[in-house]
């Protein structure tokens, strides 16, 4: 927000940009960004109330399941870690509040002792991580029509899962890549109830960022600007805030194949490490880029439908817009909606990424994909704004 005109109180009172919130600090490189430790500091009664009004949980029941959260982040890359070879995936089960993780029948003794040691529980299954990713990797080469609109490993059926929209499911269009993507390894259909689509809008007044006639939501600072969707805007494009003033251009953007972009801030604008809560939840500190496991909560802020909260559904999915195929994409039950697009995904304190598209709406439902934050830092040799 500019130094003049301050339209938000509290935190929100501190965000250089406009209408939409900012994060933090943290190294570029995804080593060092999953090095920061998530804070053990109780959730606000904001993210309580989300928790219990999402998830139907009680007071204790949230604040139980964030803890288990907080810990699963921290024993996934060391579970991981201690499969090796036979890794096939891991998941928050919120039943046991805990972290799982799959291992191929061929682990040893030792690496299944392994990762019980780093505080997971196990599960045997057939394919490993490898295995599937390669078979995903066979059909991110095919050509897929509109009806078709993701597909990703699922560690916890150890398959590949292709979603089409139900109406669809006959075409022979869609039959055909289906007969494909069959041929490449083990595949399961879902059916979803309509195509995806980003969430970019026309122009409103009074609300985050604009480029052009477009308007989207901004992600997360960073040193020297912000991070939000590559569809919003083109390297060199210029951008102005809420308020219709100069914060700077665009530079450097990516859609499709992926959807990132960063904007240099300048002209009286400036950056902290928060999200905004919209009046629903108080605005969030964002405090590092730990990746949040399949199965964990996860919240989004974002210009037009504001604060929603959901699950991380899956890791590293393709997803098949009408302008082209997305790849290494998170999903998650969060619904979103146009002037969304480029807003924050964040799982406790911890920046995860920034929203691209999804079908559905918040009136109905919908699933809402975003574009990992710790990609975007590397791929620009970004820092990410942490308090």
């Amino acid at each position: 927000m500019r130094r003049r005109g301050f339209r938000h109180v509290g935190l929100a009172a501190l965000l250089m940009l406009g209408t939409f919130g900012a994060a933090g600090t943290l190294p570029a490189a995804a080593s060092e960004a999953g090095a920061t430790t998530p804070t053990a500091a109780p959730a606000s009664d904001g993210v309580l109330t989300a928790m219990q009004r999402q998830f139907g949980l009680t007071e204790k029941q949230a604040e139980a399941r964030l803890g288990a959260e907080r810990t699963a982040i921290k024993v996934a890359p060391k579970a991981e870690k201690a499969a090796g070879s036979a890794y096939a995936g891991s998941w928050f089960d919120a039943t046991s509040g805990r972290l799982t993780v799959a291992v191929t029948k061929g682990a040893s003794a030792a690496q299944r002792a392994a990762v019980e040691a780093s505080g997971a529980d196990l599960r045997t299954v057939g394919r490993s991580a490898r295995q599937l990713d390669a078979a995903k990797a066979r059909i991110d080469k095919l050509s897929a029509p509109a009806s078709v609109t993701s597909w990703h490993v699922d560690p916890a059926a150890n398959t590949v899962v292709v979603s089409v929209v139900g109406a669809e499911r006959a075409d022979n269009d869609v039959q055909r890549f289906l007969a494909k993507a069959r041929e490449t390894g083990p595949v399961t259909v879902k059916t979803v109830a309509a195509p995806a689509r980003t969430f970019a809008a026309g122009t409103v007044g009074g609300d985050p960022y604009y480029t052009g006639n477009v308007r989207c939501s901004i992600g997360f600072s960073v040193y020297g600007g912000f991070v939000t969707a590559g569809h919003c805007g083109q390297a060199g494009a210029g951008v102005s805030g809420w308020d219709g003033s100069y914060i700077g251009s665009f530079q450097g953007s990516s859609f499709p194949g992926d959807d990132y972009a960063w904007v240099s801030v300048g002209s009286g604008w400036w950056t902290v490490p928060v999200v905004l809560g919209w009046g629903t939840i108080s605005d969030q500190l964002v405090r590092g880029s730990n990746v949040a496991p399949v199965g964990t909560s996860i919240c989004r802020s974002g210009s037009t439908s504001h604060w929603h909260c959901g699950a991380v559904l899956a890791l590293n999915e393709t997803v098949n817009y009408s302008q082209g195929a997305v790849y290494q994409m998170t999903k998650t039950s969060v619904c979103a909606e146009p002037g969304d697009s480029g807003g924050s995904f964040i799982s406790g304190d911890q920046a995860q990424g920034v929203t691209s598209g999804g079908w559905g709406n918040c009136t109905s439902g919908g699933e809402t994909w975003f574009q990992p934050i710790n990609e975007i830092l590397n791929r620009y040799g970004l820092r990410l704004h942490t308090a």
